[in-house]
């Protein structure tokens, strides 16, 4: 990639600097990826302002809309849950004592073992969590809508292309 002289965004600026100060090393990631990181925490601002009006945070709704999209019974095993979130242990079943707490998932004991447990969708979490997708997604629209139908697809491309390269 080209060093840039004049900054179109943050990330130009950034390896700009960089460039000047270390012109023996080739920034060429930081073009890409520095731009992935700070999406992501953009990402994750808009997504907070979406969820605060249903009183959601982000790892409530991560969560509930894993079993949202599980389907009719909306349960799953705490061990699916922590498949689909990627935390650990732990950290799934202080989540879901906090959820049962406010009454957005219920347990059940396991039909199949009767020490398991399954983690159940109540109304209130199934009302939340849609209401929550539906403020995401509006949000998320704005977000790419400097984008045209190709590009937003083509961009989808090249990051599933290399999410599914990283190990």
């Amino acid at each position: 990639m080209r060093a840039v002289t004049e900054p179109g965004d943050d990330v130009d600026a950034i390896v700009a600097a960089w460039h000047r100060e270390r012109p023996d090393l080739d920034l060429t990631p930081l073009h890409v990826l520095s731009r992935v990181t700070r999406l992501a925490k953009r990402l994750d601002l808009a997504r907070r302002d979406a969820f605060a009006g249903f009183d959601l945070e982000s790892w409530e709704f991560d969560v509930l809309s894993a079993l949202r999209r599980a389907g009719a019974p909306y349960r799953l095993s705490p061990s699916q849950l922590i498949e689909a979130t990627l935390v650990t242990s732990g950290t799934m079943t202080n989540r879901v004592d906090r959820l049962q707490e406010r009454g957005l998932v219920l347990r059940l004991p396991s039909p199949r073992d009767g020490r398991g447990v399954l983690v159940e969708l109540t109304a209130a979490g199934a009302a939340a969590v849609d209401g929550a997708l539906t403020a995401l997604l509006a949000r998320e629209r704005a977000l790419l809508a400097g984008l045209s139908a190709a590009q937003q697809e083509q961009l989808s491309a090249a990051l599933r292309e290399l999410s599914t390269a990283l190990p």
